[in-house]
């Protein structure tokens, strides 16, 4: 863990580390200083710090009365306008370990502008340089033992790097943005404590949503960004300032929405009434098997899912063929083999966590984060549920180790905080702590892809992930939740034009207030046991693709009239948003979901560009097209050859 005392906390450091104070790496007369840098952290600020191994205590920042960022004095030494060097030094009879000791330096995160990274051509080691916003640069720093990429990790972490467009070894260090860095615990808490700069910066994300009423006209002034100054009492104007760090990551540029073709009005015609069923009983799913255990009619047994979703005592089983746990054409022996394998890869997995020395994860930053950030998360998800209530209760325990061990499987992901919401509920179904590992694995695959997980077999597990796709929910960046956001807009603005408009006229054209909604599933939106039909019926990948598109668009429709008749400004809207959560009847949702998906799939005008959000791959290659059924089921098989209408197969 980061090394922690009454004032600082270091949150990295390295040894062996080579600082050329002139930054000529020909200059004859000046001796390169080895020393320990680090990123120390103090109250609010994070500061950069070269100390020489001859001499630590003699740390060098800025003097009080420079107005440098960063001033090449000795703490208690040289004045500034003292001659600075090694002449200096030789005037003041000191020799070279007085000249090592005066290139000493502490400058804040706050004040660097940008890092140029590069590779030692003489030392084959990489080395930084860094440039400060006053002009001046750092000296040149070489990792004679590694630790460069450590170094620009561990600054990712608390501020953003972003290539220069000129040179593409230069990064450019911007604000820290931490959307996604914050619990999601107290998202949809309703207190009345104050919202103060302290607690914005502690808790950017948990802070914005669930203070809507509060905080949202500095998030307005964020979106829309600088176009009116708007008159803020002193004491606000810090908050403000830190929404406008909060935002830039969701912010989307009008070059990344997809270009659609011109529609002066579609048609939509009568949206037609659909009818729920009950949920698959045991015997039902039984009667799906034949006497090897091999699953039958998978397709008829897929759409009575959707249509009314598992009674509990088969959901055990059954998820793990929605999941793609289980191929759904494997027999009973071939999943009593798989299942045995798996498991005996997982516990492999969590072996290496649990055998990590405390020397050796007293080296390994990451670990030490995620490991934190898990231990902190599990102890606030759901406990409200009876199944994870109380201390020492095992199911906290199952969470825990499952996020670990998921942190060595996808190290480059780790863990995002989150996703013990989405393992909670596969936890409390399978209470196994294999099956949920791979279980929630195939979850994560789907998110993080964008596409389905292939089912585990003896060679295959999950389709490969193209590196321009994974982790896009959970990324810094956020271009996977962009990419939803536009697409959601772009769906609304055709099913429903004038409540669209309306948005947009409040500033909440580009549905912000959904984020929640599409990175966690709905989580936080219904009661658990709601999240569990839900989730069982949208992962059918039935009614067609990216329904749960179409899921946020009827809760919206559902809210349309009172945010219209009520006039609902910005603050409100999101207010109001939030304040829905565990108060929707999921089946009226799923109900209302499908209702706008029937009305689609008979739109004559619906625009193809439209169209493609909703139509899979698999829906687009197949070869037959037939009408939809007098029920209106919805599997569905596309024409690709015109645009317009679309057919579907029962």
């Amino acid at each position: 863990m980061a090394v922690e005392s009454s004032a600082a906390k270091v949150l990295f450091e390295r040894d062996g580390v080579l600082a050329r104070p002139s930054g000529r790496e020909d200059a004859e007369d000046d001796f390169p200083v080895c020393g320990s840098l680090r990123i120390v952290q103090k109250d609010a600020d994070v500061s950069v710090e070269f100390t020489p191994l001859e001499d630590s205590a003699d740390i060098l920042c800025a003097a009080e009365d420079s107005s440098s960022v960063v001033e090449w004095v000795r703490r208690g030494g040289r004045r500034p306008g003292e001659p600075r060097g090694r002449e200096a030094e030789r005037d003041a009879g000191g020799g070279e370990g007085s000249a090592r000791r005066d290139r000493f330096f502490s400058v804040r995160l706050a004040h660097l502008a940008a890092v140029t990274v590069r590779e030692d051509r003489r030392r084959d080691a990489p080395s930084l340089l860094f440039a400060l916003k006053d002009s001046s640069s750092l000296p040149p720093l070489h990792f004679q033992q590694g630790g460069g990429r450590e170094l620009l990790d561990c600054l990712r972490r608390m501020a953003t790097l972003s290539p220069c467009a000129e040179d593409e070894s230069r990064l450019l260090i911007g604000p820290a943005d931490k959307v996604l860095s914050e619990s999601f615990e107290n998202l949809a808490d309703d207190g009345d404590d104050d919202l103060g700069p302290v607690r914005f910066r502690k808790d950017p994300y948990v802070t914005t949503l669930g203070r809507f009423s509060k905080v949202g006209n500095y998030i307005f002034d964020a979106f829309r960004g600088s176009e009116e100054q708007h008159q803020r009492p002193p004491e606000e104007e810090e908050v403000a300032a830190a929404a406008g760090e909060l935002i830039p990551a969701l912010e989307i540029n009008q070059q990344e929405e997809p270009g659609f073709e011109v529609v002066t009005r579609v048609d939509l015609g009568t949206r037609p009434q659909v009818s729920r069923g009950a949920p698959i009983s045991a015997l039902a799913w039984s009667g799906h098997q034949d006497q090897d255990g091999r699953l039958l009619r998978v397709a008829r047994l897929k759409e009575s899912i959707f249509r009314g979703g598992l009674c509990h005592a088969v959901r055990k089983e059954a998820w793990k063929f929605l999941l793609g746990y289980f191929p759904w054409s494997s027999t009973l022996d071939e999943r009593r083999s798989l299942q045995r394998s798996k498991t005996d890869e997982y516990f492999r997995m969590k072996l290496q966590w649990k055998s990590v020395s405390e020397e050796q994860e007293k080296r390994n930053w990451r670990l030490r984060e995620y490991r934190s950030l898990i231990e902190k998360d599990v102890e606030r998800t759901d406990r409200s549920n009876p199944f994870y209530q109380g201390t020492d209760n095992p199911g906290l325990v199952l969470l825990h180790d499952i996020l670990m061990t998921y942190c060595m499987y996808d190290f480059d992901l780790g863990y995002v905080q989150g996703m013990s919401d989405l393992l909670s509920p596969i936890v409390f179904v399978l209470e196994s702590e294999a099956d949920a590992f791979w279980c929630f694995v195939s979850f994560m695959e789907q998110l993080v892809s964008g596409r389905r997980a292939r089912p585990t077999g003896a060679a295959l597990f999950f389709l490969p992930r193209s590196p321009l796709l994974q982790h896009r929910n959970f990324e810094e960046q956020m271009q996977g939740m962009k990419a939803q956001l536009i697409q959601l807009s772009s769906l609304l603005r055709l099913l429903d034009p004038s409540f669209c408009n309306y948005l947009e006229s409040q500033d909440s054209g580009y549905l912000y207030f959904c984020f929640r909604w599409l990175l966690i599933r709905f989580k936080r939106e219904f009661a658990f046991h709601d999240v569990l039909r839900l989730w069982e019926v949208m992962w059918t990948g039935l009614p067609c693709h990216n329904f749960h598109l179409l899921l946020c668009c009827a809760i919206l429709d559902s809210e349309r009239s009172k945010i219209m008749e009520e006039k609902f400004g910005f603050n409100e809207i999101l207010k109001h948003v939030n304040q829905l959560s565990m108060k929707l009847d999921v089946e009226e949702i799923l109900q209302k979901a499908e209702s706008i998906w029937l009305q689609i799939k008979k739109c004559q005008g619906w625009p193809r560009s439209a169209l493609d959000i909703l139509v899979s791959d698999s829906c687009r290659r197949a070869s037959a097209c037939r009408p939809a059924d007098s029920e209106g089921h919805s599997r569905c098989a596309v024409d690709s050859r015109r645009p317009g209408p679309v057919a579907f197969t029962s």
